[in-house]
């Protein structure tokens, strides 16, 4: 029995363009990069895969402008919360066979750079604060609304917010701003300031590059 091709991600631009002025160098927004995208599992299936001792996730949360985050496996009472809070669940494409199918919608870059596809839910209001991420990232959105605040290139000499674990950098001025509904995506650069917040209660998926080591 032959399964369903496998769709692209579809670019704005030549996979070729891409590549040469926007790989490792600057934001792509891709609206409906996969049309008609919906999130194959639910917000109850995303927290039921945050009990699993053997299953990597956070929850991050924001209570009166103070940021916390606490490591998995967790139970169900740890989604009854009043704060601002987001669950991201690691290497999702491991333990769902529709997850790891998005890895195979970005056929137009090398399979071994693709490191994982963390799921992250997100209620409205809430986001994991401006960071900046060492590695490629294809935000997709799967369910809800959520804005994407991107900043200036940050490096280590950056100045970074200490404190619970997180590695926060201060509120920053947005150089642009994108608002992602279910099938658009955002691809970020290495070093790239970010900043997503949820208009809605939200799922988003980011599938994950590696970057090529710097050479000393």
């Amino acid at each position: 029995r032959v399964g369903k091709p496998i769709i692209e991600m579809k670019l704005p631009i030549s996979a070729q363009l891409f590549l040469a002025e926007y790989w490792q160098q600057k934001p792509l927004y891709l609206p409906q990069a996969i049309p008609g995208f919906r999130s194959p599992i639910t917000p109850d299936e995303l927290a039921g895969f945050a009990l699993d001792a053997d299953i990597e996730s956070r929850l991050i949360w924001q209570d009166k402008g103070i940021w916390g985050q606490a490591d998995g496996p967790f139970t169900d009472t740890s989604f009854q919360r009043q704060d601002l809070w987001t669950l991201l669940v690691q290497q999702m494409d491991r333990w769902h066979p529709a997850i790891h199918q998005l890895r195979l919608r970005l056929s137009f870059l090398p399979n071994w750079r693709f490191d994982d596809v963390m799921v992250s839910y997100a209620v409205e209001g809430a986001g994991v604060g401006p960071h900046f991420d060492r590695y490629d990232v294809f935000l997709l959105q799967g369910l809800g609304q959520r804005e994407w605040r991107l900043g200036p290139v940050c490096d280590d000499d950056t100045p970074q917010l200490g404190g619970n674990g997180l590695n926060l950098i201060p509120e920053f001025e947005p150089e642009a701003t994108f608002l992602l509904n279910p099938g658009d995506a955002l691809y970020v650069p290495p070093g790239i300031a970010h900043w997503g917040i949820a208009r809605s209660a939200n799922m988003t998926f980011s599938v994950g590059l590696r970057a090529p080591p710097i050479a000393a």
